[in-house]
């Protein structure tokens, strides 16, 4: 299967979804290759950014979970296709 490397943003504007965004994470971890996250309290947001390694389909279902968390946006860009 042909993996992606790539970079995907999310931003909580809802602070009572940053759990349930903690937990689809943790889930898929394993795609997960580095994560940092900033809290920005004064704005009443948090960022994240992660660099995920995974098939265009594993990274989608990421993008999509954390897409349907209430108060949360998110953004992904990837490179073309790896050779395995």
């Amino acid at each position: 299967m042909d993996k992606r490397i790539g970079v995907i943003g999310i931003v909580i504007e809802e602070f009572e979804s940053a759990n349930k965004v903690n937990e689809t994470l943790h889930d898929l971890a394993s795609i997960i290759v580095g994560r940092m996250g900033i809290p920005r309290k004064e704005r009443g947001i948090s960022i994240i950014s992660l660099i995920v390694e995974g098939s265009s389909d594993e990274i989608s279902a990421m993008t999509g979970k954390l897409g349907k968390i209430i108060g949360v946006n998110v953004k992904s860009a990837l490179t073309k296709k790896l050779e395995e």
